[in-house]
């Protein structure tokens, strides 16, 4: 059952065309969103949020309405945009404390049970932190409301390869439990690992949005292996010579 649903979701800035987007998240399922830098994924993640005003389309989380049923949906989802920057003189469970207000659900005894299992020392501010551990701390708010839908935008970037591999089997345990998971990563091995489905996005427009592995099989060179990267490195090389070429 999908817990997001996105139907041909359009974003224009100067001189760039989010062009008519749509994929779904189902529930226990892990969708990896992927794509070159300035492909089209942030602006997707922040339409999800209506952090931006999508020009066209339609989004719909556990079939409300985004942005009419903002409020409910909100209060149901997880978002963690890469490491904490804000308050940065301020204690984590001071950061904690605030945040807990803005979530009927606020659960504490999960918020200390991911801070023991990210090793997270609450006494210290975002500036003490690694930025590793500034992303943990991201996380761990964005898991202590007992969040359906966690939406995630680069969730691996800064981790050293051991909290990346916890990270990943935090991510499975949580599918495990129901919880849909999209995210957005430069590290496809991450996603090979870890990813049910693939959403890819190439200079605004969607390539591919099925089961990864069925990408994988259809576009990878025989004899070759490929992976998710040599596949994608393919194509955006492939894409570059043919606008060359034009």
């Amino acid at each position: 059952m999908p817990v997001l649903r996105v139907e041909n979701l359009c974003k224009r800035y100067p001189g760039f065309l989010l062009d008519n987007i749509s994929f779904s998240v189902c529930e226990g399922r892990i969708t990896g969103l992927i794509g070159r830098n300035g492909a089209g994924k942030t602006t997707t993640l922040k339409s999800i949020f209506n952090l931006v005003h999508p020009d066209g389309g339609e989004i719909s989380v556990f079939g409300l309405n985004m942005p009419a049923d903002e409020r409910k949906i909100k209060q149901r989802i997880g978002y963690a945009g890469g490491a904490v920057d804000y308050y940065k003189h301020k204690k984590l469970r001071d950061i904690s404390r605030i945040t807990s207000m803005f979530y009927g659900n606020w659960d504490d005894s999960a918020y200390r049970k991911y801070l023991d299992a990210f090793s997270l020392d609450e006494n210290k501010t975002p500036l003490e932190l690694s930025e590793g551990m500034r992303v943990k701390f991201s996380l761990t708010l964005a898991l202590s409301h007992h969040a359906e839908l966690l939406v995630l935008d680069e969730p691996t970037s800064g981790l050293d390869p051991v909290s990346r591999a916890e990270l990943l089997d935090t991510f499975l345990f949580l599918k495990e439990k129901g919880v849909g998971i999209l995210f957005s990563t430069h590290i496809t091995t991450d996603l090979e690992k870890c990813a049910d489905d693939i959403v890819y996005i190439a200079s605004g427009k969607l390539i591919a949005a099925k089961p990864l592995r069925e990408f994988i099989s259809e576009n990878a060179q025989a004899g070759n292996g490929d992976s998710l990267e040599d596949i994608m490195v393919r194509y955006e090389k492939e894409s570059l010579y043919e606008k060359l070429a034009d």
